[in-house]
């Protein structure tokens, strides 16, 4: 039978050199979470040592508020995965940015993927009798080299705790998914997974039901749009309209009063700013954007949007968008050009500078270029108000004063870009970056927002 891959390659030598696993705080959910790409995350949980590990959705957050043995569970977790569009929207609100989602679905077979290149051998139980068997077959022709250790149903195979506890133990496996539902699953392993020997154990939720097939996963382009969930609530809609309707509103409004109650109340009005005014110019301005789009595609050759990798907010990178200016090979010019900067400091900057396109120099002038921005402030990566968002090669050579420019999320505008932009020089730029990152207000960023209206019709400092 031809195999099937959950997930990309994995090529041993860059796991070993990728960044230590980080975990974030969460001010809406009062929780740790874990704030890594998927591959980071696998490196970690298959590294020497003894983890219990669940995965966060907002149901999850939902049974914790009012389940005690559910939430001592949680918190004597060793990991905690984030799982859901739900759990991602409170981060923002508690003002980061997680690294990724890591729902169980997607990310235990990759993790089993790589556990199956390294030797170890997994204990799948629980589910409905017969669920993990169907499971374990599918993992076995999807993953070469997958080592099923043994099967047990979540029903007549879990009554006799000490019988499960032994078959997993006998078995000899590196690694237990367990399956018997929220929160069911998590206080199981609260209770007993000292007495297993495998290292690594994991709360799955549904898992075996989409690997068995006994429960259909979204098209992809649903599960892109993050609305998987919409995709089970019409599949099973008595069972889960509960869940996913009362309960996605409940766990959002407890999650934006925890906020609000622990002092974020700041924080809320900004974000809150931030997602009205992109939304907001976001139907406003799309006869723009698209009659921009289109004079880019006739003026010349390549994408419509320019992306590039910046840092934000606690040196964290991301992919800032921009409607491209210049012609497609500007990056590799850039180094010879450098010498040709009219600002001072480390920031290149030339008003006469030869790989802008004739739709570009319209564009910056009117600062058009800065628009598609919009959608990065909308994935709570910029902010309406802020600093300038830096690429990585500057922050990597900046003084240890300039470093605090990212203690708070970079902007379209603010008090560098209604001053007069490139006209400034760097030292005066992080001075005035400094000094709003320590007093900005909401009323400020709202006064900032209009004078931005002067700022683009003046054009001083846009080239």
């Amino acid at each position: 039978m031809k195999h099937t891959s959950f997930s990309t390659e994995f090529d041993l030598a860059e796991l070993v050199n990728l960044p230590r696993l980080k975990t974030t705080f969460v001010r809406a959910l009062d929780l740790d979470l874990v704030s890594a790409t998927s591959a980071q995350a696998i490196t970690a949980l298959l590294a020497p040592g003894r983890r219990r590990v669940f995965f966060m959705n907002a149901h999850c957050c939902n049974v914790r508020r009012r389940d005690r043995a559910y939430a001592e569970a949680v918190a004597a977790a060793d990991m905690l995965l984030p799982d859901g569009i739900g759990v991602e929207i409170a981060a923002k609100m508690s003002g980061v940015q997680l690294a990724e989602n890591l729902n169980g679905t997607d990310f235990v077979p990759a993790l089993l993927e790589q556990a199956a290149r390294m030797g170890k051998s997994v204990f799948l139980f629980g589910g409905k009798p017969g669920t993990a068997d169907a499971a374990a077959i599918k993992l076995v022709h999807a993953i070469p080299g997958l080592r099923i250790a043994g099967t047990r149903d979540g029903y007549a195979g879990a009554a006799d705790t000490d019988a499960v506890i032994d078959d997993i133990n006998e078995s000899g496996a590196d690694i237990v998914l367990v399956a018997l539902g929220v929160p069911m699953q998590e206080i199981w392993l609260h209770r007993n997974a000292h007495r297993l020997d495998a290292p690594l154990t994991l709360a799955v939720g549904a898992l075996f039901d989409f690997l068995a097939g006994s429960v259909s996963r979204a098209p992809e382009f649903v599960r892109k749009a993050r609305m998987e969930w919409g995709w089970r609530l019409a599949q099973e809609p008595r069972r889960l309209a509960k869940r996913y309707l009362a309960g996605n509103l409940t766990f959002l409004a407890h999650a934006a009063k925890t906020v609000v109650m622990q002092g974020g109340f700041a924080a809320f009005q900004r974000r809150f700013l931030d997602v009205t005014v992109s939304a907001t110019a976001l139907v406003l301005l799309s006869p723009l954007l698209l009659t921009t789009a289109v004079a880019i595609r006739l003026d010349s050759r390549g994408p419509v949007l320019f992306r590039q990798t910046r840092v934000g907010r606690a040196g964290t990178h991301f992919t800032m968008f921009k409607f491209r200016s210049m012609s497609t090979d500007a990056e590799t010019r850039r180094a010879a050009l450098l010498e040709t900067s009219d600002r001072n400091g480390m920031c290149f900057k030339s008003r006469n500078d030869p790989r802008v396109t004739r739709v570009g120099r319209i564009i910056r002038r009117l600062s058009i270029d800065e628009l598609p921005q919009i959608l990065n402030v909308l994935r709570g990566e910029m902010s309406i108000v802020g600093p300038r968002p830096a690429l990585p090669s500057e922050v990597a050579a900046y003084p240890k004063r300039a470093m605090g420019r990212l203690a708070v999320k970079p902007g379209i505008t603010g008090v560098w870009q209604v001053s007069g932009r490139a006209n400034i020089d760097f030292d005066h730029m992080v001075e005035m970056d400094i000094s709003y990152a320590v007093s900005r207000t909401l009323l400020l960023d709202i006064v900032l927002i209009f004078k931005t209206f002067g700022a683009v019709v003046s054009g001083r400092g846009a080239y």
